[in-house]
């Protein structure tokens, strides 16, 4: 496995936090092939774009040549998984190649998702499929298209190889681009050894990295508790504003920078019910769509625990440190309101505050689950409504629902919150059509996408749907079938895997 041009990639997580990653090298593929380059992701980054050509891509990012100066890793976490704690997870199949600092200043990893078996594998091969990995690609570049705090995929590159699953599958490594990896069951990891030390050295590491303006200052485990917490109030109340189920809230899969992270049996609701439950290994609906919030702070009630050692050594007495990181995890649901309600706001053409915002928002969401409507296109035509064509919404509810006394209040709110001149409606409209999105990965498409990739070779589905999806809010005529909702005979059994 020869050494090749480098990326300028640093190696901090490996070099300075001994203990929480292992040496491991990716596993020689025999045919790599390039599927995927992410080219607006590497200009943002500003990545060295005459490297990054098919034959480059295809073997640096199988894993099959290191870059110059990398120490792959595979890092080492614990997590509770469907409420159950597991002590020892790690790696399975990724690998940590280096960090790169962007054009922004901003340390970012790269890693291999696929690429072989890892002291952490616990009897898996450690490898990815094409469809599962072309998913996280097509759904993580989705959600930053929709504002939604996220990994990326820089890469897609097919092995050459067949992995079995539940049938001989066409292998691939994904090239994923995070702020860090660090998660939540990093921490628990450490903390399940009493190792606080180890704790402590994550903790400052953490802080520098994504809370700088922490390092050295007394009482920062408790702040960074609270920017945690801060982040993932506002990313689930975004997940949630998009209609997106991520499947799996273990706590391994909870990135303390406040990115979307592991993309497994994830999906977006069709018709509105918060008890939707798209994923294969969710038998009793713990994840489903309306119980993401609870759990994101249950989640981060296990955060803190790890961090309470680390409180108390700051200067504050054991049951002090307990009460400040308790009073942490009881304010998670107020604040996760506020975000929420705020993007409500926005997604209702509202810019000025009033108590009634989040019940107005919530009696619409009611009306929606009464109506079995399809909740993307339902807030789409709302933005009509808001200009004076509610014909459409009124069809799509049709029978089902009769909107009139909730659209009166709505327009009785709109009018004071009127402050446009000329034609208030029109702009209304026009605000919530940048917020309310025409298009998402839609299951049916998605699935689409990935069969002729599978089946047939085929990434003209998965390219349209690509170039689709990363514009969302936009009404393109060629991408109306995009927009259109799955079959009810499709969606009402839909499931999705995740791929190990």
């Amino acid at each position: 496995m020869e050494a090749m041009a480098n990326l300028n990639l640093e190696c901090t997580y490996a070099r300075d936090l001994e203990g929480c990653s292992i040496p491991c090298r990716p596993t020689v593929v025999p045919d790599p092939r390039t599927l995927v380059i992410n080219h607006a992701l590497a200009d943002e980054m500003g990545l060295d774009g005459s490297l990054l050509t098919p034959e480059w891509v295809a073997a640096v990012f199988s894993g099959n040549r290191l870059l110059e100066g990398t120490e792959p890793v595979a890092q080492a976490y614990a997590g509770h998984q469907f409420g159950g704690f597991s002590p020892q997870l790690g790696d399975g199949r990724a690998l940590l190649l280096g960090e790169f600092i962007d054009r922004a200043g901003r340390r970012r990893d790269i890693a291999l998702k696929g690429s072989g078996r890892t002291p952490f594998s616990r009897g898996g091969d450690g490898k990815a499929t094409i469809g599962p990995m072309l998913r996280e690609a097509l759904v993580s570049e989705a959600m930053h298209a929709l504002g939604v705090p996220t990994t990326r995929s820089l890469a897609v590159v097919a092995t050459g190889e067949e992995v079995r699953r539940d049938r001989l599958l066409p292998g691939a490594v994904l090239t994923r681009v995070a702020a860090s990896h660090i998660r939540v069951g990093t921490f628990e990891y450490f903390a399940a050894r009493r190792d606080v030390q180890r704790v402590r050295h994550l903790a400052e590491y953490a802080i520098a990295r994504h809370d700088p303006d922490l390092v050295g200052r007394p009482g920062r485990y408790v702040a960074f508790l609270e920017n945690v917490a801060a982040r993932q109030a506002a990313l689930i109340a975004r997940w949630m504003n998009v209609g997106f189920i991520h499947g799996v809230m273990n706590t391994d899969n909870v990135a303390i920078s406040g990115e979307t992270i592991d993309y497994g049996p994830c999906a977006f609701l069709e018709s509105y019910d918060p008890d939707t439950v798209f994923s294969s290994i969710d038998r009793h609906g713990r994840y489903a769509f309306g119980n993401q919030p609870a759990i994101a702070c249950w989640n981060l009630a296990r955060f803190a625990e790890t961090l309470v050692p680390l409180i108390a050594s700051d200067g504050e007495d054991p049951e002090r440190a307990i009460a400040q990181a308790s009073g942490i995890i009881e304010a998670f649901p107020a604040a996760y309101q506020r975000e929420l309600i705020n993007g409500q706001r926005a997604k209702l053409g509202l810019r000025t505050d009033e108590p009634g915002d989040g019940a107005l928002a919530e009696e619409w969401l009611t009306l929606l689950r009464s109506a079995g409507a399809d909740a993307t296109l339902s807030w789409r035509l709302l933005a009509g409504a808001a200009a004076g064509d509610e014909l459409p919404l009124r069809t799509l509810l049709a029978d089902r629902v009769n909107p009139d006394s909730w659209l009166t209040t709505w327009r009785e709110r709109c009018a004071r919150d009127d402050h446009d001149e000329g034609a208030p409606g029109a702009q209304r409209a026009e605000r919530m059509r940048r917020v309310n999105p025409w298009v998402i990965p839609r299951n049916h498409r998605v699935e689409e996408a990935i069969s002729a990739a599978v089946e047939h070779a085929d990434l003209g589905p998965f390219d349209r749907l690509l170039k689709a999806v990363r514009r969302p809010f936009e009404t393109v005529p060629d991408h109306a079938r995009f927009a259109e909702p799955g079959p009810p005979e499709v969606t009402a059994c839909y499931r999705t895997f995740c791929g190990t």
